[in-house]
């Protein structure tokens, strides 16, 4: 990383000085193929670009990250590359007003995700590429200007190896052994792509009449490795993408403007998707090898949605730097559930936002490097830790929050005038509020204020004062922010009162809508009603607020939480319980007993997920120690009991039967799952496929019982890319001083290992079980980190630090030595500073959640 870094300082200068006209890159990929690994594998890189400089005699850069250039030429002078290129930026001096610059370099091919990646699949050898750039990979494959306002239309073409097949963001064609495409849009840097190698590949065409008469025709593509063809449902995918184009259709009023639409699930992908006008590609998990819930589905046509929406908010409208990442992303994560509820058969999506993409952007909000959904972003290695919960889901409930507080006809009138307003160009926030304005009427600087440019979370809880005869005199919102972030931000709320019916069910009998603004609103509306069981602000999750109770809400949910009859009021509670126990407001092992007792009456699979997550987390960080063998003896015991209970054959029964292998632990619950791989045990409808017996096999594993000896015998089964994954994982788990010396130095000390068999070694060593044998390596974490973080690529250290950071050994002694390192390292990258900040943070509250739960032990 050292020399990598851009700052918005620099970059704000060089957009001030140029503009590009266009570029031409040819690459040379067939040295791709053959040969060996021994020191990087390179690929020829050739680009011309063409720019204006505002100031002739100017000095600026191009950008480029290669192990070598060859040539060098500005303006037909050719200039010598030792004394131009530096490893990371290309210096240009004496520039005239009109400038041609051509270089011919030796990019590397990545194992990293960044970059030209490049896998070798191990079930039948073949190689596949594909690239990722977001926010600034583009120049690890040809020199450019790397910053997201300098945008210009592309002209690519590609030398591939005999029966390849290449795709880019235009059209390509194969003329005399060179794939040429189609001239791009002006688009920026980082969403230019190419997919390249011997993928399966099916087509499909998505045809509409335009109000004006025309009619669009946009081909469809979607492409995955070989090996993994017989599992890929296309139809699938081209169903939900076809109901994505008609809904942005309807609502946009602006033509998808980049011609043909590919999709392409490629292997050992750092993210889940990337909006690449043209060639969106996505990680191949979303191709299931084995059975998965609806949720699973439901992720995937979210994802499929959100990268679509990008094509309008973030393709043809961009930021002018990462500081408005929100203007795609946050819209994208909102628009992804907005269009897949009203356009596809996931209608309940905004349940599964309620409760799962809300609790990410509550975590980051509270960590101590919060920050507003207009960050402050200063540098690329800020931009890359920026692709937050704050920037996704924050923005997008904040989004939801807007929709309610302006309207929807206004919210999507106001985004149709933004794209025709600035199509093919860049945007700041003034931009959009602008636009918001006119179409709405409303005062959207000060919105805009409260709720984009302030960092934090609100906490909204009922006040209730009834009559002797039991009805409400007086029902009050009161609002409360931290002490860190004490801005009170006015919210569109429902509030609903429910209560249990003679059946027994617990419904909603009353609502009132209000403008909650400062510390204490009045909801007249429902004075005078019946005295309710339960008060649920905030209902149907209208805006962004940690939900609290009064006591009598609280008492009415540990009796009958399982008894509330609507799914997304349940999914609410749920949420607000969790947030309740990370507080530190709750006891872990009372929120594990609410699992225990009403998790296997929770109809929506996605819920359901999501409470068996919380419920191992509760155990693994927040429980007391000296309760959590008695925790985790009860989780498995009644993630037994609702397995043998639910419908067999059902996707309760598969959640319930995942859940049991993340928590078993004693001697019976390992021989279970044992006989389920061998055969010699049954559960009447659990169907153990491959993707399954690995999940079993991961615990028993970690418990001592599978030695190396079964993995390998399972990886015979699945000698496939996936089943590398798992059996790396599963190595790496095992039981043993050495194991965990080995997968430290695997990671730590050597870079051999690609982006995902890093990832799965980590998970591997980290398991919560494995406390005392992982203790030695909480010191040597804080002596490396730093070397790692400068030695290694920004998303490896990530990786690093965050998965390898020792929260599990000695959790107090893991405290102060984050106190001493970041007291001792000032002059840290600050990149590097946050994520340990946010470990140690993450840290520190699951200390004050064990000393809540320890008060009642």
């Amino acid at each position: 990383m050292p020399g990598e870094n851009l700052s918005r300082d620099e970059a704000r200068e060089r957009a001030a000085l140029l503009s590009v006209e266009g570029y031409e890159v040819s690459l040379d990929l067939r040295s791709a193929v053959g040969g060996t690994d021994a020191g990087p594998r390179t690929f020829r890189s050739v680009t011309t670009i063409r720019f204006r400089s505002a100031e002739p005699g100017a000095t600026t850069f191009a950008d480029l990250i290669a192990p070598s250039v060859t040539a060098v030429s500005l303006n037909g002078r050719d200039l010598d590359p030792g004394a131009v290129f530096d490893g990371s930026r290309i210096l240009l001096e004496d520039l005239a007003e009109d400038n041609e610059l051509v270089v011919d370099a030796q990019c590397a091919y990545s194992r990293t995700g960044e970059g030209m990646h490049r896998f070798v699949d191990p079930e039948d050898g073949e190689v596949y590429l594909y690239t990722q750039y977001e926010p600034a990979d583009s120049r690890r494959v040809f020199a450019n200007f790397e910053q997201p306002d300098l945008k210009a239309p592309f002209r690519f073409e590609v030398r591939a190896p005999e029966g390849w097949v290449v795709w880019s963001n235009g059209v390509g064609e194969l003329a005399d052994g060179v794939w040429k495409f189609a001239e791009t849009k002006p688009i920026s840097t980082y969403i230019t792509a190419f997919v390249a190698g011997p993928y399966h590949y099916v087509t499909d065409s998505y045809e509409r009449v335009l109000d004006d008469g025309t009619r669009l025709e946009i081909p469809l593509g979607a492409m995955c490795r070989k090996g993994l063809a017989r599992h890929f449902d296309s139809d699938d995918v081209f169903l939900v993408t076809k109901q994505g184009l008609d809904f942005f259709h309807d609502n946009f009023d602006y033509p998808y403007p980049f011609g043909k639409y590919d999709q392409a699930f490629v292997p050992e992908y750092n993210l889940g998707a990337m909006e690449n006008p043209g060639l969106v590609t996505f990680r191949e998990e979303f191709i299931f090898r084995g059975r998965v819930t609806r949720a699973s589905y439901e992720r995937r046509a979210n994802v499929i949605l959100h990268e679509m929406a990008h094509m309008w908010f973030g393709d043809l409208v961009t930021m002018v730097w990462w500081d408005d990442l929100w203007l795609k992303e946050s819209f994208a994560d909102f628009m992804g559930t907005f269009s897949m509820v009203e356009a596809t058969r996931f209608t309940n999506g905004w349940i599964t936002f309620a409760n799962n993409r809300k609790s990410w952007a509550y975590r980051a909000d509270q960590l101590p490097s919060t920050h507003p959904i207009t960050a402050d972003i200063r540098d690329l290695e800020d931009a890359k830790l920026n692709f937050d919960g704050i920037t996704y889901a924050k923005g997008a409930s904040v989004l939801k929050q807007l929709v309610a507080y302006v309207g929807r006809d206004a919210f999507l009138e106001g985004a149709r005038r933004y794209f025709k307003r600035h199509a093919y160009g860049n945007t700041q926030l003034g931009d959009l509020l602008s636009v918001l304005e006119e179409t709405s009427g409303r005062d959207m600087a000060t919105w805009s204020r409260s709720w984009l440019q302030t960092a934090g979370v609100n906490s909204l809880t009922p006040q209730v004062i009834l009559s002797a005869e039991g009805r409400v005199t007086e029902l009050a919102i009161l609002q409360e922010a931290a002490e860190s972030h004490p801005e009170l931000r006015p919210h569109r709320v429902a509030v609903g009162l429910y209560r249990r019916s003679p059946e027994g069910a617990v419904e909603r009998y009353a609502r009132a809508e209000v403008d909650v603004e400062g510390p204490r609103t009045v909801v007249g509306e429902l004075v005078g009603t019946e005295a309710p069981d339960l008060v649920l602000v905030n209902d149907d999750d209208l805006t962004y607020c940690k939900i609290r109770f009064d006591e009598g809400s609280l008492a009415a949910l540990r009796d009958g939480l399982g008894d509330i009859t609507d799914p997304l009021a349940r999914a609410l509670c749920w949420s607000a319980l969790w947030n309740l126990t990370r507080d530190a407001l709750m006891p872990a092992r009372d929120f594990i007993d609410l699992v225990l007792r009403f998790a296997g009456r929770e109809t929506d699979i996605g819920v359901l997920q999501m409470l068996h997550a919380w419920a191992n987390s509760a155990l693994t960080h927040y429980a007391a120690p000296e309760w959590r063998e008695e925790g985790g003896r009860l989780l498995a015991e009644g993630a037994l009991r609702e397995l043998r209970l639910t419908e067999p054959g059902s996707q309760h029964q598969l959640t319930w039967a995942r859940f049991f292998a993340a928590v078993a632990s004693g001697e019976a619950d390992l021989q279970l799952l044992q006989g389920l791989l061998e055969g010699t045990a049954k559960v009447d409808g659990l169907e153990v496929d491959q993707e399954l017996r690995w999940a079993f096999l991961e615990p028993l594993a970690a418990h001592g019982v599978a030695d190396e000896g079964v993995i390998a015998a399972e990886l015979a089964r699945d000698d496939t890319a996936s089943g590398k994954r798992h059996q790396v994982r599963c190595l790496a788990a095992r039981p043993s001083a050495a194991v965990k010396a080995q997968a430290w130095a695997s990671v730590v000390e050597s870079d051999s290992l690609s982006n995902a068999l890093v990832e799965a070694t980590i998970a591997g060593f980290a398991q919560s079980s494995h406390r005392e044998l992982t203790a030695p390596y909480a010191s040597k974490y804080f002596e490396v980190i730093e070397r790692v973080w400068g030695e290694r690529s920004i998303q490896i250290g990530m990786d690093v630090v965050r998965g390898l950071f020792p929260s599990l050994q000695d959790p107090r002694g893991t405290l102060e030595a984050a106190d001493a390192w970041l007291a001792a390292h000032g002059a840290a990258a600050p990149a590097l500073r946050r994520l340990v900040l946010e470990a140690r943070d993450d840290l520190a509250r699951a200390l004050r959640g064990q000393a809540c739960d320890d008060a009642v032990g």
